[in-house]
C-alpha cells in the first residue's frame, strides 16, 4: 500500500515519474499553480511590507480536495515540481495549503525525467528554498503593482481592455523604436565593382577593395568611372597571396532563448509552440516497450553546462558513429554569461543514444522535428572542430586593388551533424578559389560595376526580438513567449510577413508610458530590476527592499499621471467600401495578425473580413477572376482566386504576370531557402533567376 505522495504540475509528469516510483508512490498533478493573487483586487497590501493576498484559484477546488484527502492517508508527502523560480512557489503554496513542515526535507528535483534521475532525486530530499519563492514572488508582486495600477488608468483615458506590464512595455517600445529608425532611414548610395576572372581556364569573382593600401568606398557613378578607367586595358597581377587554416568551432548546446530562435529560423515555429512541444519531450513520451520516457532535460535554463555523464555518453557515441577524429579532445568550457543562473544543465536529450530516427515512430511530426534540432544541437556541441582552408588573393591592376576570397571545408567535424542558423539571409555555402600564385597574370572576362543603396535595418522576427531581449537583460527566457503572445492579444503589435510591426494603439500607449512612466521602458532600469530579482534568489538582498527601492516613486508618477494623462479617442481609418449587410461603412482595425475590414456599424453588425490585396495577376484556371493574396489560419501567405468558392485556384507560390517564353504557361516566384527567389513554368522546365 503507498505510504508516500508526490505532488507534481501536470499529469503527463505524474504519469512518467509514477511508473519509475512503483507502488509504495501515489504521484498526483496539482495542474499548475493552485494559489495566486485575486484577478477582481490588487491583492498587495503597500502599507504593509507589500503583504500578499493569496487565494485559490478558481476552478482549482476538486484538485485541491484530491490532493488534501490523498495527503491525509500517506505518511510523506514530496513536493516535485519543475526546477525554478515558478516550481519552487508552486511547492510552497502546496505546502501552505496543505499545512506541511517547512522545517521538514519536502522538496524533491530533478532536471530531467528519467529513472535514475528520479530514483537519485528522491534520494535526496531539500527543504524548500525561500530565496527562490522569495524572488518569484518579488516578481509577481511588481508586475501586479505595475499591471493593476496603470492598467485601469490606459482604460479611462484610451480604451478598455489595455493592460501595461513591464516587460511587455519596454518590448513594445523596442519594436517602436525600431519602426521609427525605419520611417527616419534615409539610404545612402554605394558602389561595387566585381570583376569575374580566369586562372587556368577556372573562374572566380574578385570585388573592388582599394586603391593601393588604402580601401576606397565608392559613393557615385562617377568615382566608379574613374576607377573603370584606370583600370581599361591593363593587366591584373597577382600581388599577395594567404593561405591559412581556420577552426570553426559549434554552436554551444541549447539554453531556452536560444532554442526558441533556432526553432523559430529552421522550423518556423512560434515561441509559444516551442515551449509547448520542450514541455511534452521533458515530461515523457511513450516510446512502446520502453515505456514512458522524459527524452529532454528542463527546458527552462539559461545555463550551457552539460554533465560528466552525458558528454562521456555523447562521446562514446561520436567515436562508434563517426570515428575517433571527430571526438572532441577535451571539453569546452560553456558560454560564461554573467546572467545565466547556472542552476540546470543545458537543453540536451536525456540520451544521446536515442537517436531521433530511432523514436520517430512514437513522435507527431512537430516534436521528432523538435527533438531532432535539440539531439543534432547537443551532439555537435560534443564533436571535434571543424578545420577550414581559406585563402584570400591581393590583385592590382595599375595601382588599384581589387580583393578574392574563398575557404574550403577541410575537416567537417561537427559540420557532418549540425550548422546554427542565422537571423540573416544569404548563403553561407563554402566558395573555393581556384590555384593561384604571386606575380600570375590573370584573365579577365567580365567586369560589372552594382550601384547599391544601404538598407533600414531589419524588423523584428521573433528570433531576432528574443536575442535582443536577452542581450539587454530583460525579462527571462521563461517570460519571452507570454510576453510575445500578450503584447499582440493587446493589439499593441501584429505580425506583418513573421515580423513584428507596432500598431497606432501601441504607440499611443507608448507615448502615454513614456510621458508619465519613463522608467518602466528604460532599459537598464528593467534590466537592473531582473539583476536584483536575481539577488533575491541568491540571498544576498531582501525582497521587500526592492519593492521599496521601485514602488515609492512609481506611486508618485501614478499620482500625476491620473491628474494629467489627457483623454484619447482613437479614430477607425473608414474604407472605400460599405458594408455588404448593412450598407454601413467599413473601417480599417488592427488585429494580431496585421489590418483587416470591420463593420463600422459594430456591435450591431458583425460582419468583418480580410483585405484583398490584389498582385495583378489574371486568374489561370478560370479566366475570368483575378488573384489575390491570401492568408492561411496560421498566417502562411498563399494565393488565390477573387471568386472563390466559385473557382477554388490556389497556390502557395507568387504567379508572374508574363508567361513562360518556352512554352507560354504560368510563371510562378520559387522560394528556396539556400537558392533563394527564382522564376519557374508549372507546365515545363523554364526557369530563370529572380531580380535582386
Amino acid at each position: 500500500m503507498a505510504d508516500t505522495l508526490v505532488i507534481v504540475e501536470s499529469p503527463a509528469k505524474a504519469k512518467t515519474i509514477g511508473k519509475y516510483l512503483g507502488s509504495k508512490y501515489i504521484v498526483k498533478a496539482s495542474m499548475g499553480h493552485v494559489r495566486d493573487l485575486p484577478k477582481s483586487q490588487m491583492g498587495v497590501d503597500v502599507t504593509r511590507s507589500y503583504d500578499p493576498k493569496y487565494i485559490t484559484i478558481r476552478g482549482k477546488g476538486d484538485v485541491l480536495k484530491s490532493l488534501k484527502d490523498a495527503a491525509k492517508k500517506v505518511k510523506k508527502v514530496y513536493l516535485a515540481a519543475d526546477p525554478d523560480r515558478e516550481g519552487e512557489a508552486i511547492a510552497w503554496h502546496l505546502a501552505q495549503y496543505l499545512n506541511l513542515d517547512l522545517d521538514q526535507p519536502i522538496r524533491v528535483v530533478f532536471n530531467e525525467i528519467t529513472k535514475d534521475a528520479i530514483k537519485e532525486a528522491f534520494k535526496h530530499p531539500r527543504h524548500i528554498n525561500m530565496d527562490l519563492v522569495n524572488a518569484q514572488q518579488a516578481r509577481r508582486i511588481l508586475d501586479r503593482l505595475v499591471g493593476y495600477n496603470i492598467s485601469p488608468l490606459l482604460w479611462k483615458k484610451v480604451r478598455k481592455g489595455l493592460s501595461a506590464g513591464r516587460v511587455q512595455s519596454v518590448t513594445v517600445k523596442m519594436i517602436i523604436d525600431r519602426e521609427n529608425e525605419i520611417r527616419n532611414f534615409v539610404p545612402e548610395e554605394y558602389w561595387t565593382i566585381t570583376s569575374k576572372l580566369l586562372s587556368d581556364g577556372k573562374a572566380f569573382e574578385a570585388r573592388f577593395h582599394g586603391v593601393g593600401d588604402e580601401k576606397v568606398e565608392l559613393h557615385s557613378e562617377e568615382e566608379v568611372n574613374k576607377i573603370l578607367e584606370q583600370i581599361k586595358g591593363q593587366s591584373y597581377v597577382v600581388k599577395k597571396v594567404q593561405k591559412r587554416e581556420r577552426k570553426r568551432n559549434p554552436a554551444q548546446p541549447f539554453i531556452t532563448s536560444s532554442l526558441q530562435q533556432e526553432a523559430a529560423r529552421k522550423l518556423n515555429f512560434r515561441t509559444a509552440k516551442t515551449m509547448m512541444i520542450a514541455q511534452q519531450l521533458y515530461e515523457g513520451i511513450d516510446l512502446g516497450k520502453e515505456g514512458t520516457v522524459g527524452l529532454i532535460t528542463y527546458m527552462r535554463t539559461d545555463s550551457t553546462r552539460i554533465s560528466v555523464t552525458a558528454q562521456t555518453e555523447a562521446k562514446e557515441y561520436i567515436l562508434e558513429q563517426f570515428g575517433p577524429e571527430y571526438v572532441l579532445a577535451e571539453a569546452r568550457d560553456p558560454a560564461k554569461n554573467e546572467r545565466a543562473q547556472d542552476a540546470h544543465e543545458a537543453i540536451r536529450p536525456t540520451s544521446v543514444m536515442r537517436t531521433p530516427d530511432s523514436i520517430k515512430e512514437f513522435l507527431s511530426r512537430d516534436q521528432l522535428r523538435l527533438y531532432r534540432l535539440i539531439w543534432e544541437r547537443f551532439l555537435a556541441s560534443q564533436m571535434a572542430s571543424a578545420i577550414l582552408d581559406t585563402m584570400s588573393v591581393d590583385i592590382d591592376i595599375n595601382g588599384v586593388l581589387f580583393r578574392a576570397s574563398g575557404s574550403k571545408v577541410k575537416f567537417p567535424g561537427f559540420m557532418k551533424v549540425y550548422i546554427e542558423g542565422n537571423d540573416d539571409s544569404g548563403n553561407e555555402d563554402e566558395s573555393f578559389l581556384p590555384p593561384i600564385e604571386e606575380g600570375q597574370i590573370l584573365v579577365e572576362q567580365s567586369i560589372e560595376p552594382n550601384q547599391h543603396f544601404t538598407q533600414p535595418p531589419p524588423r523584428y522576427s521573433e528570433a531576432r526580438l528574443i536575442k535582443t531581449l536577452e542581450e539587454g537583460g530583460i525579462g527571462r527566457p521563461s517570460t519571452y513567449a507570454p510576453t510575445l503572445e500578450t503584447i499582440q492579444k493587446r493589439g499593441y503589435v501584429a505580425l506583418e510577413e513573421k515580423r513584428f510591426v507596432p500598431t497606432e494603439l501601441g504607440e499611443i500607449v507608448i507615448s502615454l508610458m513614456e510621458e508619465f512612466f519613463p522608467e518602466i521602458l528604460d532599459i537598464e532600469f528593467t534590466s537592473q530590476m531582473e539583476s536584483e530579482l536575481d539577488e533575491i534568489e541568491e540571498g544576498v538582498i531582501e525582497w521587500v527592499k526592492v519593492l521599496d527601492h521601485f514602488y515609492p516613486e512609481f506611486a508618485k508618477r501614478l499620482k500625476v499621471a491620473e491628474e494629467k494623462m489627457e483623454e484619447i479617442e482613437i479614430k477607425d481609418e473608414i474604407a472605400d467600401e460599405n458594408c455588404e449587410l448593412c450598407g454601413r461603412h467599413m473601417v480599417y482595425k488592427m488585429g494580431r495578425f496585421g489590418k483587416f475590414l470591420a463593420c463600422s456599424g459594430f456591435p450591431d453588425c458583425r460582419n468583418t473580413k480580410p483585405i484583398v490585396k490584389e498582385i495583378g495577376v489574371a486568374c489561370p484556371s478560370c479566366k475570368i477572376g483575378s488573384i489575390i493574396e491570401r492568408k492561411s489560419k496560421k498566417s502562411r501567405i498563399f494565393y488565390g482566386c477573387n471568386r472563390y468558392p466559385e473557382c477554388e485556384y490556389v497556390s502557395w507560390d507568387k504567379p508572374i504576370a508574363r508567361p513562360c517564353p518556352k512554352c507560354g504557361q504560368l510563371l510562378v516566384e520559387k522560394k528556396r531557402k539556400k537558392q533563394g527567389v527564382s522564376i519557374a513554368c508549372t507546365a515545363c522546365d523554364y526557369q530563370e533567376e529572380a531580380d535582386s
